[in-house]
């Protein structure tokens, strides 16, 4: 009976427990069922071969497909190929580690999608210690990937354009770089562009427009990118790769890989000029863009990515000081000009410190009786190594650097300071007048007439023997600030001059809202007066258009004693030349003006 009793309870205890246990795991099922199903995350259990045993309702809402769906399809063809490996390869340590791994790949949603999805796994083990089942957590993770992606874009390429940025750019110089030192074979060329006059188009029309222009070009850069034909190669040979890129501003670079030949870079270019050629059509109208390329093949081996793109800034600057609208093929002498230039910019920063530049005097006489009228400054540099060095050959330097505004200002302050020395040995009463010629830069500069007025009053000059000349070029720049800055020197009794008349595009209408006080007779027309008749003529109608506007006239560069004849001939009154007086140095003019100072004096304003 007690044998009976205790197996009784033996069976009662072990049923007690069997119940207990499934109680607990039907209680562990319902507390699975209960977060899985509310999980915002996409939870699966998986066998030991990979096959779906079970997917939370999170997988119908993220990726659109019912549990029957799932059910049918196998888990791997809704993996992103590229993908796969990866996945399989996680599961298989999870199963022979027992510890799952935190991995990124790519399910297809049920439209053909891919999402992103984040994803961590737990082993499930049997009584022997065994994986027999993993749970997989999924998150989607796609929009905080398309965020990722979208500040990685960012910060290599242009917020206006959506081009490579410099960054970029020179990341991928640096690779052709790299190539070239292990391939002896491989070549490349490298294009910068820059369009012509859009700095002054900008401040035209707004940045609005300047940045449509923008846009524009880089979309038209790209088409001509796109041609299949872009390079001359074998039908079997692709064509190279092209990397067009905005560095800045308005200037593009295009690297080209696999390039080895001079023409097709040249080839490219024209492709490029043709493509810009055609006018953009803005909101404001029609505009004409053009464009100058400096092109650069690499075909040794630079030290460093940077001196291919020297190389082609080198032509590109080429190409501007040739007038734009042009390409240009750097080649060793241009590499020497470069340097040259480079040595002349920093030598004239040097001069201006170190006061290394003189101003001599070329006399203006009036023709009959030959009297001093005036003086005109001319720049010369005092070289120490070089000597006396003539305008000609660093004006265009001066310029580009801005340092002619400050030269320019300089010479002004000479010419002023020694008006009073002249007047006092040529008499008080003489109206000696002294011309400076200006720089476009200089002309344009808001400080100039500020400077002028600390110049006349430092110098205490008397009114009207301060004359200030530009030339037609500059003039025509910008019309509507020639105008308001001539009226503003007229104002403070400068005299102004145009310069080298008859030689530019300067307007009829144009000149008479200048308004000068002088013309000055182109050289070039004095020259040619006694052989070529219509540049007599062209004389004579200056001098018939200034007694109409009443301005005065003084012939340049009379260097035979014909001119002078044919010059007074003509009625004019006024001329300077070789044949007068060369330049002189300060001292030099101080012996002329005493060797000259009893004759009357008149200013060539006065007619």
């Amino acid at each position: 009976m007690l044998i009976q009793i205790l197996a009784f309870a033996i069976i009662a205890a072990q049923a007690a427990w069997i119940y207990l246990a499934q109680r607990r795991s039907r209680n562990r099922e319902e507390l699975f069922r209960i977060i899985t199903e509310n999980a915002a995350d996409m939870i699966a259990l998986v066998d030991s071969k990979g096959h779906r045993l079970y997917n939370s309702p999170a997988y119908e809402k993220i990726l659109g497909y019912s549990p029957e769906e799932l059910a049918r399809t196998p888990i791997f063809e809704q993996i992103h190929p590229d993908d796969r490996f990866k996945v399989l390869e996680a599961g298989r340590e999870a199963r022979s580690t027992g510890v799952g791994q935190s991995l990124q790949y790519r399910l297809r949603h049920k439209n053909g999608e891919w999402r992103f999805l984040e994803s961590t796994a737990s082993t499930i083990k049997n009584e022997r210690g065994e994986v027999e089942k993993l749970v997989i957590v999924n998150r989607d993770v796609t929009q905080r990937v398309a965020a990722e992606e979208k500040l990685a874009h960012n910060a290599l390429h242009d917020a206006l354009t959506d081009l490579p940025n410099r960054r970029l750019f020179l990341d991928r110089l640096e690779r052709c770089c790299t190539r070239a030192q292990r391939d002896r074979n491989f070549h490349y060329a490298l294009l910068l562009l820059d369009l012509d006059a859009f700095k002054s188009l900008n401040h035209t029309l707004g940045a609005a427009a300047g940045d449509q222009v923008l846009v524009e070009t880089a979309h038209r850069l790209q088409s001509a990118l796109r041609a299949t034909d872009s390079l001359s190669r074998p039908r079997d040979e692709s064509p190279a790769d092209a990397l067009l890129s905005r560095l800045g501003g308005d200037e593009f670079a295009i690297l080209l890989e696999a390039c080895a030949d001079p023409s097709d870079v040249l080839r490219v270019a024209g492709r490029i000029h043709s493509t810009l050629s055609a006018p953009l059509l803005l909101n404001q109208g029609e505009v004409q863009t053009r464009v100058s390329i400096g092109c650069a093949l690499v075909s040794t081996l630079p030290e460093r990515a940077e001196a291919p793109l020297r190389d082609a800034e080198t032509a590109l600057r080429r190409a501007q000081a040739m007038g734009g609208n042009r390409s240009e093929l750097f080649d060793p002498a241009m590499h020497q000009r470069a340097i040259t230039r480079l040595k002349l910019e920093s030598d004239l920063r040097t001069a201006l410190n170190r006061g290394q530049f003189r101003v001599f005097y070329q006399p203006i006489f009036q023709i009959h009786p030959r009297e001093i009228v005036a003086f005109e400054a001319l720049l010369r540099w005092q070289h120490p190594e070089q000597g006396l060095i003539s305008p000609h050959e660093f004006l265009e330097a001066a310029e580009d650097t801005g340092l002619m505004a400050l030269v320019d200002q300089w010479v002004i302050r000479e010419a002023c300071r020694n008006l009073p020395l002249w007047e006092s040995i040529y008499g008080p009463s003489s109206q000696l007048q002294v011309v400076v010629n200006v720089s476009a830069r200089h002309f344009a500069n808001a400080q100039l007439l500020d400077g002028i007025k600390t110049c006349l009053r430092d110098a205490r000059v008397q009114p009207g023997t301060l004359q200030l000349a530009i030339t037609e070029s500059v003039a025509m720049v910008n019309p509507e600030l020639t105008i308001n800055v001539l009226s503003q020197l007229k104002r403070l009794d400068v005299t102004t001059t145009i310069d080298d008349f008859g030689s530019g595009n300067l307007s009829l209408p144009a000149l008479r809202q200048f308004a000068p006080n002088i013309l000055k007779i182109d050289r070039i027309l004095v020259a040619n007066m006694q052989a070529d008749r219509t540049a007599y003529d062209i004389v004579d109608l200056i001098l018939t258009l200034a007694r109409k506007l009443s301005c005065g006239v003084v012939a340049q560069g009379v260097e035979k004693s014909a001119q002078i004849d044919q010059l007074r001939t003509l009625g004019c009154n006024f001329a300077q030349g070789y044949f007068l007086s060369s330049p002189l140095d300060p001292e030099a003019t101080l012996q002329l003006l005493r060797d000259q100072a009893q004759p009357r004096r008149i200013s060539p304003s006065t007619r």
